[in-house]
């Protein structure tokens, strides 16, 4: 009888960390992907790496006088996900950068293949130098929806 009790007991103990390790798992969210940015057409590409590292640029319309009209990526200087609390600073392109400082959710979207499956909710400054070499940052609060995802199914 003790063997017996042994050997179920050994069994159920080396099932365990298989069942922990799932659950684990399963609870990771992967929130790289597409998401809105200010104007229609506009969009953020998020990659979340190795140890909360993210990587990605901000794909905008130029709106200045030597750019308007014209898509411009921004490359992120830094970025990184702790948490549910994301932020990223963008490259100067022609004298102008961004930086978010907020967090990720789940959005109203049922599946990842619908948009705003996931949301980003935050500030985002958007900085500018002038002619004179003075900053000038504007803030605003946004929320920027994923994209939906390709299921791969057609």
């Amino acid at each position: 009888m003790k063997t017996w009790r042994m050997a179920l007991l050994l069994c159920y103990s080396s099932a365990l960390p298989l069942f922990a390790w799932g659950q684990t798992a399963a609870a990771i969210e992967d929130y790289s992907g597409m998401y809105s940015f200010l104007r229609e057409g506009e969009f953020v590409q998020i990659t979340v790496e190795d140890k909360g590292q993210v990587t990605g640029f901000i794909s905008r319309f130029g709106d200045s006088e030597s750019d308007q009209g014209v898509f411009l990526d921004q490359f992120f200087k830094s970025g990184k996900l702790d948490g549910d609390k994301l932020s990223f600073t963008s490259e100067s392109v022609h004298g102008i950068w961004f930086q978010f400082e907020g967090v990720t959710a789940r959005g109203p979207g049922k599946t990842a293949d619908q948009e705003a499956y996931y949301v980003l909710r935050g500030t985002l400054t958007r900085f500018t130098t002038d002619a004179d070499k003075k900053t000038i940052s504007q803030v605003r609060q946004v929320e920027l929806k994923s994209f939906p995802r390709d299921s791969g199914t057609k």
